[in-house]
């Protein structure tokens, strides 16, 4: 499959989800209604508690997509700049999976260029990419928000 066949089947997918969580969203709005409009002092409680999830549900799906708009905007920019971590000629696992050994020497190579040039969105981007891919996701979306904030011009 080409990476524009998958980038779209992504695309689809994410856009699929948002549609039913924004269903959900509804759905629950509507039952927090029922029970508010019951008169019921428990109902009205209830209904009053429900009618949080769809808050926290909207503002969770506008936060992943922002975070998710702007990582695709800096993996544009690195690409066009030529910025973005060449892995093609790393050793795989079965899994298709960068081997650790190897991704671990990458981390290594690309924690010093950070260590030269702390100020530079790109260095940050490219720091977030090889915690990917040494599987460490965790620092890998700190890394990739601090990396958003420098190019954003937020230091």
């Amino acid at each position: 499959m080409t990476e524009g066949g998958r980038a779209l089947r992504i695309q689809l997918l994410i856009g699929l989800m948002c549609i039913a969580l924004l269903i959900y969203v509804v759905m629950l709005g509507r039952a927090a209604i029922v029970f508010i409009s019951s008169g019921r002092p428990a109902a009205i409680g209830l209904g009053a508690a429900i009618m949080i999830m769809p808050v926290i549900g909207v503002w969770v799906l506008v936060t992943t997509l922002k975070a998710g708009l702007a990582h695709q905007r800096l993996a544009r920019l690195a690409r066009e700049e030529g910025m973005e971590l060449d892995v093609a000629e790393l050793p795989r696992m079965p899994s298709g999976r960068i081997q650790r050994a190897a991704a671990d020497a990458l981390f290594e190579t690309v924690r010093d260029e950070l260590e030269s040039d702390p100020g530079n969105w790109r260095r940050w981007y490219r720091l977030a990419r090889a915690y990917d891919y040494a599987g460490d996701r965790t620092r890998a979306r700190a890394t990739m928000k601090k990396a958003v904030q420098l190019e954003a011009g937020i230091p």
